[in-house]
Formats: C-alpha cells, sequence, structure tokens
C-alpha cells in the first residue's frame, strides 16, 4: 500500500460530516428499499432485487471499502431486458404531461439531495467536490431543459420498439447517464442501464430510487460487460444501444449492433489535441492550463496533446510550465479543520490503482524510449491525510515528443499526462493533431483568422474551438465525433430525442454509420 509523504502544508484532516460510512447512512435513510447494510440491491421489473454477487470495491480516494455493484449473471440480465420491454409497451402509452410531470417529480428529488449525490461521487470516482456538483446539477438542469422544451421535439415522432440500453464510462453518472437516462424515458422509451465496472454504483442507484419512485421505467443492474453483452447489446427486445466508453470495447458493441441492424450511439475516446500556430496571447494560454487538468483528464473531452509551431517553444514553455506549476492535486475530501469549507482542487485520484500504476509505466516507458520530461509534480506538494493511501493518485507529467512505439503517441491517456509535438508546417500541424483517426473535440490557437478558417475543417475534430477549448455540451449543442471516435446516431438538443425514437419511413439520422455519414 503506498501512503502519503510528508507534505509542505498543516497536518489535514477529514471535512466533518463527510465520512463514507455518514452518507451510506444517509442512503440507507433516503432510500432504504435501494440500499440495505451490506450493500445495494439491482433494479429489475419494477423491483428492488436482493441478487447479483457483489465483489469487493475500495474508493479510489484512500483505498478504503466501499459498497460493491451486485453483478448479475447472464440468465437473470435477460429476465431483467424482458420485464423492461413489458414496462416499455406500457410506458410508451402514457401521455407526454404525464411522463413530463414524472420527469419534473425525479429533477425535484435529485436536487433535493443533490450533496448526497455529490458526496457519492467524491467517494466512487474521486471527483473534487466543485466537480462532482458540477456532475450532478449539469444532469438536473440539462434534462429540465428537455422537460420545458419537448413537445415539438417528439412532433411526428414516436418510442423505439423496445428500451433503450445504457453502457456508459464511469466518469460521468449524472450529466451523461442519468441525463440520458431520463430524455429517453421523457421521449417515451423505457430505460436500462449498466452500472459501470469501476465505480458509481450507490450514486446511481440512489438517482434510480428516485426516478423509480415517481414511475419512471429504469432498470438498473450490474456486471460483467462481457458476460452482459447478450442481454443488454444483443437481445431482440432492445431498440436501441447507448454506449460511452473506450474503442475497444466500442468496437465489440459496434460489431453487434451493425450485425443486428440496431439503433445506436457509440461515444467512443480520441486523443484531442490543441495546436498552437502563429499565436501570441500567452496570457490566455496560462490561464487555461489549470483547466484542462480538470479531474486529472479522466474526461472525453479533455486535451492532453499540445501540437506546437517549432519556432513558438520557447513563448509556449514560459506561458505553460508556470501554470502546470499551479495544478492543485489531493485527497477531496482533506481540510485542515473539519468545519473549513471544502478544498479547491484541479483533480483528485484516477479511478483506481491499476489505472494509476498503468499510467506511470507508460510515462516512464516513453522517457525511456527518448521522450523528454519537461514537467512532473510532486507528492510533497499534494494535499493528503496523514498515513492515507495513495495508489490512485499520479502528479501531473509533461513529455516532449513522445515516441512513436508509446500508447501516449496516438492515444488518449485518460490521466494527467500532457505531451506535446513539435511541427514545423502546416501538414505536419494537421497531420499530429489528426493522430488518433477521429476526435470529439480540438482547439487551434492561432492570432490568424484566415488560418484557422482554412485549417479547421481539416481536423477531424466534431467540435474545433479558435484558441478555447470545447465541451460536450449541454441543451441543445450538438455532439458527436469523427473516424474512430463516435459511431451510429450524433446526440445533444433535438438530435438525442431523434436518435431515441422512430421518425418518418426511410429516415437518415445524422450520425456516424457503416453505409453512411451525415452532419447536421
Amino acid at each position: 500500500m503506498a501512503t502519503s509523504p510528508t507534505a509542505n502544508h498543516p497536518t489535514l484532516t477529514l471535512k466533518s460530516g463527510t465520512a463514507w460510512n455518514e452518507a451510506w447512512q444517509r442512503c440507507l435513510a433516503v432510500a432504504p428499499e435501494a440500499f440495505r447494510d451490506d450493500g445495494v440491491r439491482n433494479l429489475w421489473a419494477a423491483t428492488w432485487q436482493p441478487d447479483g454477487h457483489a465483489l469487493p470495491a475500495t474508493s479510489p480516494v484512500d483505498g478504503s471499502p466501499i459498497a460493491g455493484a451486485p453483478r448479475l449473471d447472464p440468465d437473470t440480465a435477460q429476465q431483467a431486458v424482458r420485464a423492461s420491454l413489458d414496462q416499455h409497451r406500457a410506458w410508451r402509452h402514457i401521455r407526454l404531461d404525464e411522463r413530463r410531470a414524472r420527469a419534473a417529480a425525479t429533477l425535484d428529488a435529485l436536487t433535493e439531495h443533490r450533496e448526497l449525490l455529490a458526496l457519492l461521487l467524491v467517494w466512487e470516482i474521486g471527483k473534487p467536490w466543485r466537480l462532482a456538483q458540477a456532475d450532478v446539477d449539469r444532469a438536473i438542469d440539462g434534462v429540465r431543459w428537455y422537460v420545458d422544451g419537448i413537445e415539438p421535439m417528439l412532433a411526428g415522432r414516436a418510442p423505439l420498439a423496445g428500451p433503450v440500453s445504457n453502457i456508459a464510462s464511469w466518469n460521468y453518472p449524472m450529466s451523461v447517464l442519468v441525463h440520458a437516462m431520463l430524455v429517453q424515458a421523457l421521449a417515451g422509451n423505457a430505460v436500462i442501464a449498466k452500472t459501470p465496472t469501476d465505480g458509481g454504483v450507490a450514486c446511481l442507484t440512489l438517482a434510480a430510487a428516485l426516478a423509480a419512485r415517481e414511475g419512471i421505467p429504469v432498470t438498473l443492474v450490474s456486471g460483467s460487460g462481457g458476460e452482459l453483452s447478450a442481454a443488454l447489446v444483443r437481445a431482440p427486445e432492445i431498440g436501441c444501444v447507448s454506449f460511452v466508453g473506450g474503442r475497444d470495447t466500442g468496437a465489440a458493441v459496434a460489431t453487434a449492433v451493425a450485425d443486428l441492424g440496431k439503433r445506436h450511439v457509440l461515444e467512443q475516446e480520441g486523443l484531442n489535441t490543441w495546436g498552437i500556430w502563429n499565436y501570441s496571447d500567452w496570457a490566455a494560454l496560462t490561464a487555461v492550463v489549470p483547466k484542462l487538468f480538470d479531474y486529472g483528464k479522466q474526461r472525453c473531452t479533455a486535451y492532453p496533446r499540445f501540437v506546437v509551431q517549432r519556432t513558438l517553444f520557447d513563448e509556449f514553455l514560459a506561458a505553460y510550465l508556470p501554470a502546470v506549476r499551479t495544478v492543485r492535486v489531493g485527497h477531496p475530501l482533506a481540510v485542515e479543520h473539519p468545519g473549513d469549507a471544502y478544498p479547491a482542487l484541479d483533480f483528485g485520484p484516477l479511478i483506481n490503482a491499476a489505472k494509476a500504476k498503468e499510467l506511470q509505466d507508460q510515462v516512464a516507458e516513453a522517457i525511456d524510449r527518448g521522450a523528454v520530461p519537461l514537467h512532473r509534480g510532486r507528492a510533497a506538494d499534494a494535499r493528503f491525510l496523514p498515513g492515507q493511501d495513495t495508489s490512485a493518485y499520479v502528479q501531473p507529467v509533461t513529455l516532449l515528443g513522445p515516441p512513436p512505439s508509446s500508447p501516449l503517441h496516438h492515444a488518449e491517456p485518460f490521466g494527467p499526462v500532457d505531451t506535446i509535438v513539435l511541427v514545423d508546417t502546416e501538414a505536419e500541424l494537421l497531420a499530429a493533431m489528426n493522430a488518433s483517426n477521429g476526435a470529439l473535440v480540438a482547439t487551434l490557437a492561432t492570432d490568424d483568422r484566415a488560418a484557422y478558417d482554412r485549417l479547421a475543417p481539416q481536423i477531424r475534430a466534431f467540435k474545433t474551438g479558435l484558441g478555447k477549448p470545447r465541451s460536450r455540451g449541454d441543451r441543445d449543442e450538438l455532439f458527436g465525433g469523427f473516424g474512430a471516435s463516435w459511431r451510429g446516431a450524433f446526440v445533444g438538443g433535438e438530435l438525442l430525442v431523434r436518435a431515441v425514437t422512430q421518425g418518418p419511413a426511410g429516415e437518415r439520422l445524422p450520425g456516424n454509420f457503416p453505409d453512411y455519414q451525415l452532419m447536421p
């Protein structure tokens, strides 16, 4: 077990009222139907089921035990899918005004328990308090936008023939997964969600309990993705598969849905890049660098790669290095006095110790093969509790010139590692910015607007910013990806509703499909 070193600040303690056992007792009081003393239940057939086998789980924050997901076997998962189809057939005939009322009541309940949901996210996936609250708030605010404006989006459209199956990564349980589930239900579909293997089961269980109480037809199950794929992806009862995750798993899902001709939304990772070309606003870059480390770059729209014009490299470093040295890392609940406010951090741990070791090994290997370390954060500068397990923490790292043989050269690290590639020509700039065959976002920082207008269309990212970061977006902002970063229907605003409803015969949805690509 790795423990914290001596830090250069006062001895810290856990903020009052934030211990895991205190959060768990609050869950037992709020939703006793879903929580029990030794774990959580699965929700299917409109009932919280005492089935599944829970494996041991630990918090990435300090390695302490937390609730594990009750993993179902494939046969039970298939029963859950059949039960969801029964719910779907009833729910699709519920009037829209009734669906809106139930969704609105769910949002009121989520708002009431906002702080508990955020605290669970801190313990389960290591989010700092500010970002955990933002995840909850974006889910609530985003769905409320649909509740207020869904009627014209559904004009001439009908629910799908079967429920929507959601398989999502662990990093945004509320603003991505719960948001999608509630909009899908608002559009007239029953919804199924698999809890992410790596974390978020308690937060999702509480959210699902609050939704189920209001009559939302939600199914929440846990288990191995490989074992449950036959039920959650391939089952004929499923009307649509919505997936958020890595390319390896996404490719298997994409193959399955393509073979079956099934409606799908598959958001996959890509190497999002930030290009620097004929640029001089270095104060703006200095200001944005710490923000790019939010949640340790464990998000699909993180920017882990800078592509820099060689003649500007000295000025880039003068702006970048002071900024990266200000990034704040540590235990998300560690304070000087129990009554203090939550600490202001950019990120806490990675999702688990195994991921931290994998990333550290990749960094070490890249340096061995020729990458130049420009910055390495010091664990002694991080905020930890005395004797705390710190094995899931990785300090910020910046590498110049990752070798082509390194995963850090072409793939998203999903951790606090920046890599820098130097280029001399516009052709090299574009090649380096398109290293991963498609990305979700990109930024080109340049003083030359004509150069931006010429180069941006050649960057293989769904959204490209001019000197500013782009994000997944909320409400009416569209979202998708090019190349291997996205398969199936694009989402955001009206497109999310269209992706999970049936339109006119022969309709071609905007998206990236095996036989066509259609931009909105």
